[in-house]
């Protein structure tokens, strides 16, 4: 049998060399395996955690946003706004002392009317009462005038009270709601999030 300069065999280098091998091929299936759990971690990851409607939750918000905007406004100025909401938009309104009668907000553009992104269903309970949604009015073709009712459906009053009520804004099976809890504070629920329960006021023990 050769045998090398060193005293090693051309059997042995062989030998070790299919020994290192197959070291090599156990590493690089060990990191291969790694690699697909990792991969198969991710994709559960993806597929359990819930992405929403990012259009409907800002929509949502920008409502939540308003009614506490125009909560403080009423307040501050000591007068009477209100919420109207038809299956297209929304937009809050002000009543007129001297006019006697609701009118558009046209002084402050943060309360304009806004249109629903496009298949966002809204629906409305005010006071316990389901609030029937219809499409703006047409023009009054026949007198060549726009009749425009602004009478809204929840109210904000001066002193910052305002009607019990829910809307909710739905798409693709995701639902968002904006609500009233019993001292009138305004709750939002964003798709996927659970109401809390209300934690009932203990008597003080005498």
């Amino acid at each position: 049998m050769p045998t090398s300069g060193t005293g090693t065999s051309s059997s042995d280098r062989v030998r070790a060399a299919h020994v290192h091998s197959r070291g090599f091929t156990l590493i690089e299936l060990t990191i291969v395996a790694f690699i697909i759990a990792l991969l198969a971690a991710v994709a559960v990851v993806t597929l359990t955690g819930q992405r929403h409607d990012e259009e409907l939750v800002k929509e949502a918000e920008r409502l939540d946003a308003l009614f506490d905007y125009v909560r403080e406004q009423a307040e501050l100025q000591t007068r009477d706004y209100g919420f109207r909401v038809n299956r297209n938009g929304y937009s809050f309104v002000v009543f007129d002392v001297i006019a006697d009668e609701w009118r558009e907000a046209s002084e402050d553009d943060a309360l304009r009317a806004r249109q629903f992104p496009e298949g966002i269903l809204p629906s409305v309970v005010v006071e316990g009462r389901t609030i029937v949604l219809d499409k703006p009015k047409d023009d009054d073709k026949k007198n060549k005038k726009t009749v425009v009712d602004y009478t809204p459906q929840v109210l904000v009053f001066a002193n910052g009270d305002l009607s019990s009520f829910e809307i909710a804004l739905e798409r693709n099976n995701e639902r968002a709601r904006l609500y009233t809890d019993e001292q009138t504070n305004i709750k939002l629920l964003r798709p996927g999030e659970v109401e809390q329960p209300s934690v009932p006021v203990r008597a003080v023990s005498r």
